[in-house]
């Protein structure tokens, strides 16, 4: 009985210990999200012919492990984040690879693991998050010891990365990895040589994107001229965002969801705007923007390498996901199929930011530490 007494208490004290403001807008956050799948789910789950709350089931199931999950991650010592974030790394790669070996293939990508009854894990979303803390290990250690090539080390699993994830194909998870890798060497401290590297390589990928993969080129073509290609659901998106008012129609009442295919993944923001109205949509841009800012005034006052740079890439991945998902709504950028972070449906990406936001709240707790690694 004392050891668990002991468990409890250090647990108590580690939460007390953790960004009270993080903590609660992630909650806030998870409280959208269900709301939203309450109102999204049963009009896509009609148009598959499925029960009404098929979706709402799922993503309430869903949210357990995410939850748990996030307030185990956010309380644990820095060495094993560490630790997890390797294993988790190491696991989504040989993930991805037993995908492109044995996947099925579905819309022309092989991307998901079917465990039957329990449905489908993808690995590529938990490799986000295990990349961004696996490459700041690596780069906060190139700071520290002496002939350690650790900028080189994360080129070659960013390398790794970027091939698996082109042979699936998923355009959009590797930008999210370029866009986190990018973060955290600027965070790093850049050298000029590898400036032009990246540069370099953002450019050819976005030209193999555009002449390899058949999907990203019809929808960056759709996007430039959509006369020459059909574009219902952002369409009906900008449709139903231009009609929705203050304060919308009201919970239940909108009829957007029953139109768009994705309005519980993709498009889960035009429901909000149609049944919420403008009001309490904006409410949640402003509760992303206030995570975000605070993540970053927090690593400001960080005075860890680790810390500062590994928290920096896991807020610019969801800054990332959260800029495309509401761009594709708004028709700011080309569709891509990118959830927004708790709000969208799918479990394998709730769990997955559910992750990163425990290692965020793991590495801006309340402690002294010396500008180091540990």
């Amino acid at each position: 009985m004392a050891w668990l007494i002991k468990l409890i208490r250090n647990y108590l004290d580690a939460y007390r210990s953790l960004d009270k403001g993080i903590l609660y807008g992630v909650f806030i956050l998870i409280l959208f999200g269900i709301f939203l799948i309450f109102a999204a789910g049963p009009g896509v789950a009609e148009r598959n012919h499925l029960s009404a709350f098929h979706f709402v089931y799922r993503q309430l199931i869903f949210l357990v492990p995410a939850i748990g999950v996030l307030l185990v991650i956010s309380v644990l010592p820095l060495k094993i984040v560490r630790r997890i974030a390797g294993l988790v790394f190491v696991i989504s790669l040989l993930g991805m690879v037993y995908v492109l070996l044995v996947g099925e293939e579905v819309k022309g990508a092989r991307r998901w693991i079917y465990l039957g009854v329990l449905g489908s894990i993808q690995p590529s979303e938990f490799l986000k998050p295990a990349f961004a803390v696996v490459c700041a290990w690596l780069l906060a250690s190139a700071r520290l010891i002496k002939n350690f090539h650790g900028y080189i080390l994360s080129f070659v699993l960013y390398g790794i990365c970027g091939f698996l994830l082109f042979r699936q194909p998923d355009f959009g998870m590797t930008l999210t990895l370029t866009a986190i890798l990018a973060a955290e060497l600027f965070l790093a401290g850049i050298p000029k040589y590898l400036i032009g590297l990246l540069g370099g390589v953002l450019s050819l990928l976005s030209t193999a994107g555009y002449f390899l993969l058949d999907h990203v080129r019809v929808r960056i073509d759709r996007f430039l001229s959509p006369e020459q290609g059909e574009a219902y659901q952002v369409e009906k998106s900008m449709e139903t965002l231009r009609n929705a008012g203050l304060f919308g129609k009201g919970p239940g009442e909108g009829i957007v969801k029953y139109d768009l295919p994705d309005a519980h993944t993709d498009f889960i923001l035009a429901v909000s705007a149609e049944e919420f109205g403008f009001v309490l949509t904006a409410g949640l841009v402003l509760v992303f923007a206030f995570l975000l800012l605070r993540g970053f005034w927090l690593i400001r006052k960080e005075n860890n390498y680790f810390c500062q740079i590994a928290v920096g890439g896991l807020l610019t991945q969801i800054a990332f996901q959260v800029i495309v998902n509401m761009g594709s709504t708004l028709n700011l950028m080309p569709t891509k199929g990118m959830t927004l972070p708790f709000i969208s449906y799918g479990g394998s990406s709730l769990v997955s930011i559910g992750f990163a936001f425990g290692v965020i709240l793991a590495l801006t707790r309340r402690h002294t530490l010396s500008r180091g690694l540990e």
